[in-house]
């Protein structure tokens, strides 16, 4: 019989494991190219990759250099620290929510009603907290829970009843939206104190240079360990893993965006609070969807549910727990959207949030069709959109124009994650 060399070896079918939670090509290509291949092997088959449709974040990550240097050459203040340092923050409220709608979209459901939810746990916190005094902090964890129950309720419709994820949750939409009005009562407005931990969400910085910078060599650094230590675990293992060069190119990547973001906005006001808190979130979900049987469950349950089923595996209480992640997350989005404005009113939780923060998803990476996509591309979706917003006001283009371009920017994301999809079938890998 004759022999087959380890590197002819076929790869085993996916059935969403870190494949499907990357999101990006290269997840795809560290699971064919063994160390030994070298960067010239790992870009081989990463341009192999790209050809068979798996592009991950690449269009995302395309699609932002051209925005920031399209706007920046009809604008020259788009690139300034004061606008990058606002779109920082701008970016942490959907984003928020956008991150609990990843949960949902990897089990290929959809939650519509994520905006209103926002607007409904918003309000509950502000008069429990405004109008009846009571303590910030139990006001925050009601509102929190407000969220996750309503999160809970709508899965099990979903999960147990049966009752579509499209329908439930678009009842939620107006549902909530009509509670939230009826919560704010006659006045509809209510100013948060200024004095307050959610009023600081969004406006406080960290002045020293050095907390930034310390941030970025933080990040720089548990990036190149994490790696190197997986790389070096696989290779114990006898399995596939990132060449040493590799690591070393991505890590150099890794460093030039976080220092390069740590210069911009010292030269502002230096880090947002919100910021911050933004990305521990990110990389905390991240991590529990990537490394904690919890969140390979989820995606396994989106690579297929009646697989993930005679598994063993508890389908109906993995999606409502999603549905209770998306729920708990628009809460904290709608605080920090609360914070922003200083205010939560009948406006709130308003339909273009929704739209907003799937796109974010969607842009960034995170399939529609369930078990492929990361927190990651939450993060690259915002800044998306948000570079789009803020390009457009400051040259002047009227808010519904926004709404149009944004609506063909979601169009493309979704056409080309369809068209991906239909590739990597005609390839053999879907």
């Amino acid at each position: 019989m004759k022999r087959t060399r380890a590197s002819e070896q076929i790869e085993p079918t996916r059935t969403g494991g870190d494949s499907a939670r990357s999101g990006t090509p290269s997840a795809d290509v560290d699971r064919r190219r063994t160390s030994e291949g070298g960067l010239r092997g790992y870009l081989r088959d990463f341009t192999r990759t790209l050809r068979s449709g798996e592009l991950g974040s690449l269009p995302g990550i395309i699609g932002l250099i051209v925005i920031w240097a399209v706007f920046q050459g009809l604008h020259p203040q788009f690139l300034s620290p004061r606008n990058l340092s606002n779109l920082s923050v701008d970016i942490v409220g959907t984003g928020m929510i956008a991150l609990g709608i990843v949960f949902v979209l990897l089990l290929g459901e959809v939650d519509l009603s994520v905006g209103s939810v926002s607007g409904l746990t918003a309000a509950v916190f502000a008069v429990l907290n405004v109008s009846n005094g009571l303590p910030e902090w139990l006001a925050i964890l009601a509102a929190l829970f407000v969220g996750a129950a309503i999160g809970a309720f709508q899965g099990f419709f979903a999960a147990r009843i049966g009752v579509p994820a499209f329908v439930v949750t678009l009842a939620g939409l107006l549902a909530w939206n009509g509670l939230m009005l009826y919560v704010l009562g006659a006045s509809g407005t209510i100013n948060l104190h200024e004095e307050g931990l959610v009023h600081a969400l969004t406006s406080y910085y960290f002045h020293e240079p050095a907390v930034a910078y310390g941030l970025a060599a933080l990040s720089v650094g548990a990036f190149f360990v994490a790696s190197y230590r997986d790389a070096c675990r696989r290779r114990a293992a006898g399995v596939l893993s990132l060449p040493v060069a590799v690591i070393a190119v991505r890590t150099g990547a890794v460093a030039l965006v976080a220092f390069g973001a740590a210069y911009v906005l010292n030269r502002f006001e230096g880090l947002p609070l919100a910021l911050l808190i933004f990305l521990v979130f990110v990389v905390g979900l991240n991590f529990l969807l990537r490394r904690t049987f919890y969140g390979r469950k989820i995606v396994s349950v989106g690579g297929g549910a009646e697989a993930a089923r005679r598994a063993g595996m508890n389908v109906v209480w993995l999606r409502i727990s999603a549905f209770m992640v998306s729920g708990t997350l628009a809460a904290v989005g709608g605080l920090f959207l609360a914070s922003r404005v200083a205010a939560v009113g009948q406006t709130s939780g308003s339909s273009i949030l929704l739209i907003n923060a799937i796109a974010a998803a969607v842009i960034g990476g995170v399939s529609l069709f369930g078990g492929r996509g990361t927190t990651w591309a939450v993060l690259l979706g915002m800044l998306v959109i948000q570079s789009i917003a803020s390009g457009m006001v400051l040259l002047g283009i009227p808010t519904p124009m926004q709404s149009v371009i944004t609506g063909g920017v979601l169009l493309a994301a979704v056409t080309l994650d369809s068209l991906s999809r239909i590739s990597q079938k005609a390839h053999g890998r879907a």
